[in-house]
């Protein structure tokens, strides 16, 4: 059915007997993408004189006007094109619906300092790669940028300002019906046999129930909609919340004159981008092939990936002395992560809790930015925080860098709470130790979920084409 690749770890110690052993398959036979010297020929549009060219077939393509999405993937950020290029390759019709307005809108909108916090060498996209002459960590705008050339590249069919509103599935007609909402506010019915949910871990922002917030008299927002602290320069600044985003905000605020504090509400592990978090990536750097870097940072099974981490965070605790001794010295509560293994293993299980320190550490070690520890605080009254010692911490502005809902919320909302219960967990570990019901079948029949990093998506993209291929082909 499928031609399969595979890894083997054999013992140091004992090279006849086999340490790892993973075999996958990278395709199926009789259906082989089109790519290399399978490529399209072109003839289809090619000096059709008279008639329809490449420009008048794609735009005709993209309507859906007389025919039904055999895939719907509804969101548009790295997730949502890496599967829907993996689906086109293998000639699965696949649309992609987005809420923004502009692809690439979903990082393009986050705050004005972001930039990724790993290297390029880990994040092309299939098929397409960044070129050699792009800065090893990438500004979200170039992302975002980067995002509307690959659709176009790749030819994905796509809708921006088109919002997914609910669905719901019928067991006979192995279909869903899927109501959409258009920019126009037209909603229209499609009738897909598989929806793709690619809209990230990062989905409903969470606001947590905060005693007396509702009197404070200045602005709140959540950091999802922060863009840039120019506005509040000369203001006083309140960040709660210490993950990346937490102290991406304060550290830019800062930046803009604002007078800056965050909020610390839980431990949190610290790792410097440069050179600790780089560990974690070391096969990618200018290394072997890319296809070779993903097959084998594929086969390692829980039980050794935990084993893995364990072993890297104990050389960036080394790498990092200098830095988490000043940070625990001003009172920052620290910590390795569960078990050891440090920010990699709290992204996969819970999605946040650290911080890539990209200059934020060393401005709360200075002082410069002033660290509140939560459970010192009384409560929120108008001006500000009153604190337990009886001091009242004013502010103009409190954003809220207090992460997302899970994505079984977001299933609820838009899918009903039945199957969002039939799912269950999505994403953190499941029973298996994989990503709970990501990237494979779920207890939903037509139902699949893709979201992750950039490396990620790109990888598993891969496994879920081929799983929907293989349905639709009868092979399974």
């Amino acid at each position: 059915m499928g031609r399969e690749e595979g890894v083997l770890r054999l013992l140091a110690d004992e090279p006849s007997k086999a340490w790892t052993f993973l075999t996958t398959v990278y395709e199926l036979k009789g259906f082989e993408e089109k790519t290399g010297v399978d490529r399209p020929t072109g003839e289809a549009y090619s000096r059709n004189f008279g008639g329809a060219n490449w420009l008048d077939q794609r735009m005709e393509v993209r309507k859906f006007s007389n025919r039904e999405p055999t895939v719907l993937v509804v969101g548009g950020g790295q997730a949502g094109l890496a599967i829907a290029a993996r689906l086109g390759q293998l000639e699965i019709d696949t649309l992609v619906i987005d809420k923004h307005e502009r692809i690439g809108d979903n990082w393009r909108k986050r705050y004005h300092s972001l930039a990724l916090h790993n290297q390029i060498h880990v994040n092309h996209m299939p098929y397409f790669p960044f070129p050699p002459t792009w800065p090893k960590y990438i500004p979200k705008d170039m992302l975002a940028n980067w995002f509307e050339v690959y659709t176009e590249v790749m030819q994905i069919n796509f809708w921006e300002s088109t919002e997914f509103i609910n669905g719901s599935y019928d067991e006979e007609a192995g279909a869903w019906s899927a109501t959409i909402r258009q920019g126009n506010n037209r909603e229209r019915t499609i009738n897909p046999r598989h929806i793709i949910l690619a809209n990230g871990v990062s989905g409903i922002p969470y606001i947590p129930n905060l005693p007396g917030l509702d009197k404070f008299e200045g602005e709140v927002l959540h950091s999802e909609g922060f863009s840039q602290g120019g506005s509040w320069d000369g203001k006083r600044a309140i960040v709660l919340g210490t993950g990346n985003s937490g102290h991406d905000v304060a550290q830019d605020l800062h930046s803009h004159g604002a007078k800056t504090s965050i909020i610390q509400r839980g431990s949190t592990t610290v790792v410097s981008i440069d050179p600790s978090a780089k560990l974690n990536y070391a096969l990618y750097d200018e290394g072997p092939p890319l296809e070779d870097c993903d097959l084998i940072a594929s086969a390692a099974t829980y039980p050794l990936i935990v084993k893995g981490y364990q072993l890297a965070v104990k050389k960036m605790a080394e790498l990092d002395d200098a830095l988490i001794t000043g940070l625990v010295r001003r009172g920052f509560k620290y910590d390795l992560g569960e078990d050891g293994t440090g920010h990699q293993m709290k992204y996969r299980r819970r999605g946040g809790g650290y911080y890539l320190n990209a200059g934020c550490s060393e401005l709360i070690i200075s002082g410069e930015i002033d660290l509140i520890q939560f459970d010192e605080i009384e409560k929120f009254v108008e001006a500000g925080i009153l604190m337990k010692n009886g001091a009242v911490e004013k502010m103009d502005v409190l954003v809220l860098a207090t992460g997302y809902y899970t994505q079984n919320e977001l299933v609820k909302r838009l899918l009903g709470t039945n199957i969002a219960e039939r799912v269950g967990q999505i994403w953190g570990i499941g029973q298996d130790g994989e990503l709970a019901n990501m990237w494979k079948k779920t207890p939903q029949e037509g139902l699949w979920f893709i979201a992750g990093s950039l490396a990620q998506c790109r990888i598993y993209s891969k496994y879920l084409a081929l799983q929907i291929k293989a349905i639709e082909e009868n092979l399974i």
